[in-house]
């Protein structure tokens, strides 16, 4: 565990209690992280990470699983561990994970996609699905 400093900025997002996590693309050459919640197929990284099946402009196949693996990622986050999230684009799954981190770190559901598209990037949570599965998050 490094102490959440990240040796850049790219993609960097700061959840409402402070915890800073990264959203990217898979293809992307970054700095390592602790731990990434990957959900999309492609390259794993080789430090720890979780596969969420969750197929581009969708919701996740399996909503349990997800939420475990969002919860754990947030746990890591809030104890200081680099936590990362990627997909093929970096934005729609990317997004919409990210804002489900938000929620759980208190932002309220009907909040998350306005306020993940200020902080992250303006064109997260690409469909009308994923704004409907953040309602689901708690």
């Amino acid at each position: 565990m490094t102490g959440n400093v990240w040796l850049d900025d790219t993609g960097l997002v700061t959840l409402p209690s402070g915890p800073r996590v990264r959203g990217r693309r898979q293809s992307d050459t970054v700095s390592p992280a602790d731990f990434t919640l990957l959900l999309a197929d492609g390259p794993v990284p080789p430090w720890p990470h979780r596969h969420i099946r969750w197929p581009d402009f969708w919701i996740p196949i399996n909503r349990a699983d997800a939420l475990d693996a969002l919860r754990e990622a947030h746990r890591r986050a809030r104890a200081g561990e680099r936590v990362e999230v990627t997909c093929s684009g970096g934005i729609g799954r990317t997004g919409t994970a990210l804002a489900a981190l938000a929620i759980l770190d208190g932002l309220p559901s009907r909040r998350a996609v306005t306020w993940i598209r200020a902080n992250y990037d303006h064109r997260a949570v690409e469909t009308p699905w994923q704004r409907l599965w953040l309602r689901t998050v708690h």
